[in-house]
C-alpha cells in the first residue's frame, strides 16, 4: 500500500514539474482525443499530447511534423481513433495508464483477465510498446476460463515473438506426453481400492475415458497403439484378478467382520472399477477378451448378497446398484452382439441378472425417494438394462424363453423390467412356428425339421418350464 501511494505521489509530482496535468484536466489539455464508433458513439477525452507522444507511437507519428494531415486545422489538436462499441472502455482505460506508467508498468496494470486483454488490444493496435509485454507477461501468470482464451488466440498473432510464454499454454501437448500421462492415469485408477482417494482415482478414470472419446467429430486426443493397448490389457487383467481375490475374501468372511469393517466399501469400489473397466473396454473393442471374467465372476457376486440379505443388517443399496451397473454395461455388449457367447451363458446371465435387478429395484427406488442421491438409479441406465434383457431373452430358444415369461408373470414385481415385448413377441413367434412348420412335419425329406416339430430340440425346454 505504502509503496503504491509513494507512486502515485512520484506520478503527480513528474506532472506538475513538466506542466502537464491529469486525463481528463481542460485547463492544460492542449490536445483532445476522440473514439468514434461506427454506430455514431463519439467519446471525447482531453488528453495532454507530451504525455500520449512520449508513451505511445501512434500518437508520436499522428502528431509529427511529417504527418499528412497535421497542418490541417485542428488537426493539430484533436486525433480521431475510431473503434468497436465494446472497446470504447478499453481505450480509456489505456489512455488513464498512459498517464500513471512507471518502470514496473505491470504495477500500474489492473486485475483481471478481460480488463487486460482489452488494454492488450489496444496497446497493440496503438503500438504502445512498454504495456504490451506487461500485458502478457500478466496473463501468462494467472488462470483464464475458456472464453478468455479463445481472445487471447485472437490477439497473439499480432505480438509476434512476445507471444511465446502464453504459447507455452496454449500449444497442443506432444502425443508421447499424453500417452505418458495415460498409462500413468491408467496405472492410478487400476489400483487397489482405498477409500481415502477414491475421489482422485474416479476422477483419473473420468480422465481416461475423455481422452478416449471423440467430441464434436473430433477425433480422441490419443488413439492408443499397441505398446498402450498391451499395458492396458495387462492392467485391466490385474484389476479383474484383485476382484476376484476380493469375492473368494468376502465369501469367507464372517458376515460380521463385513458389516463392521470397510469390506463393503472396499466390494463397492471395485464394482465401480469394473463399471469403468468395461465402458473403457467396450470403446477399445476389447470387450470379449474380459466379458468371461465376470460371467464367471456374477455367481459369486450374487452369492455375497444373498449372504448379506440374510443378515439382520442386510444389504446395501450403493453396493447393489453398483453391481447392476456392472452387470448392465455386459448385458448391453451381449444383446448388441458386441461379445458373442453360447446360448447357455447367455441364458445364465439372464437367469443370475434378472432376479436381482427385480427384487433390488424397489429397494433402490425406496432408497433413493428419501432423498439420498448416491443411490439414484439412473433412467437411461435402467431403460439400456431393461432394452438388454428384451434382447437377450429373445435370441434365447422358445422354450426357455416361456421359463422365464412364466416366472415374470408370476413375481409380484412384475414392472421390473417390463418383459411385454418379449411376451407379446413369443405369442406372436408362437403362432407364426405353428403356420411356417405345420406342412412340414409331414414332409419326410425334411427329417431335421420334422424331429423339432415333433417334440425334439428345444420345445423338451418350454415343457419343463411349464410343468
Amino acid at each position: 500500500m505504502q509503496s503504491n501511494l509513494k507512486t502515485a505521489y512520484r506520478i503527480f509530482l513528474s506532472n506538475y514539474l513538466d506542466g502537464s496535468g491529469d486525463i481528463g484536466d481542460r485547463s492544460t489539455s492542449d490536445l483532445v482525443v476522440r473514439l468514434r464508433t461506427e454506430s455514431g458513439r463519439d467519446e471525447w477525452l482531453y488528453c495532454h499530447s507530451s504525455v500520449l507522444t512520449d508513451k505511445c507511437k501512434y500518437f508520436s507519428e499522428r502528431l509529427s511534423e511529417t504527418w499528412p494531415t497535421l497542418q490541417i486545422i485542428d488537426s493539430r489538436n484533436c486525433v480521431d481513433v475510431f473503434c468497436q462499441d465494446s472497446d470504447i472502455d478499453h481505450h480509456v482505460n489505456l489512455l488513464r495508464l498512459l498517464y500513471v506508467l512507471t518502470d514496473d508498468p505491470l504495477e500500474c496494470i489492473p486485475h483481471g483477465v478481460t480488463n487486460v486483454l482489452g488494454i492488450l488490444k489496444v496497446a497493440v493496435n496503438l503500438s504502445c510498446s512498454q504495456l504490451i509485454p506487461a500485458c502478457v507477461q500478466y496473463i501468462e501468470a494467472v488462470p483464464w476460463e475458456e472464453a478468455e482464451e479463445d481472445e487471447i488466440l485472437k490477439i497473439i498473432p499480432k505480438i509476434g515473438s512476445l507471444a511465446e510464454p502464453i504459447l507455452g499454454r496454449l500449444k497442443p501437448v506432444d502425443k508421447s506426453i499424453v500417452e505418458k500421462i495415460f498409462v500413468s492415469a491408467v496405472q492410478f485408477a487400476t489400483s487397489s481400492p482405498h477409500l481415502d482417494s477414491n475421489h482422485i482415482k474416479a476422477s483419473a478414470q473420468d480422465q481416461i475415458e475423455y481422452l478416449l472419446t471423440e467430441e464434436d467429430d473430433d477425433e480422441p486426443l490419443l488413439t492408443p497403439g499397441d505398446d498402450i493397448l498391451s499395458l492396458l490389457r495387462d492392467s485391466m487383467k490385474r484389476l479383474f484378478y484383485k476382484f476376484d481375490d476380493r469375492l473368494n475374501s468376502l465369501l469367507q468372511m464372517p458376515l460380521q467382520s463385513i458389516s463392521e469393517g470397510n469390506e463393503m466399501k472396499l466390494f463397492e469400489s471395485h464394482l465401480s472399477d469394473l463399471s469403468w473397466a468395461f465402458l473403457i473396454l467396450n470403446k477399445l473393442d476389447m470387450m470379449p477378451e474380459f466379458i468371461s471374467h465376470w460371467v464367471d465372476g456374477s455367481e459369486k457376486v450374487l452369492q455375497i448378497f444373498e449372504r448379506l440379505m440374510s443378515s439382520e443388517d442386510g444389504v446395501t443399496t450403493e453396493a447393489s446398484l453398483k453391481a447392476i451397473e456392472a452387470s448392465a454395461k455386459v448385458l448391453e455388449a451381449i444383446s448388441y452382439g458386441t461379445v458373442i457367447l453360447p446360448t447357455q451363458r447367455r441364458l445364465q446371465n439372464v437367469k443370475l441378472w434378472l432376479p436381482f435387478v427385480r427384487k433390488m429395484r424397489p429397494v433402490i427406488d425406496k432408497a433413493s425417494s428419501s432423498e439420498n442421491q448416491k443411490v439414484k438409479l439412473d433412467g437411461d441406465l435402467w431403460q439400456s438394462l431393461e432394452a438388454s434383457f428384451v434382447s437377450i431373452i429373445l435370441g434365447l430358444p422358445s422354450g426357455d424363453q416361456a421359463g422365464i415369461i412364466k416366472e415374470w408373470l408370476s413375481d409380484a414385481n412384475v414392472r421390473y423390467p417390463d418383459l411385454r415385448e418379449v411376451f407379446e413377441m413369443w405369442c406372436h413367434r408362437a403362432r407364426m412356428a405353428k403356420k411356417r412348420f405345420g406342412n412340414i412335419a409331414g414332409n419326410p425329406s425334411d427329417g431335421v425339421i420334422t424331429n423339432i416339430v415333433a417334440g425334439g430340440g428345444t420345445n423338451d425346454n418350454m415343457d419343463d418350464s411349464l410343468a
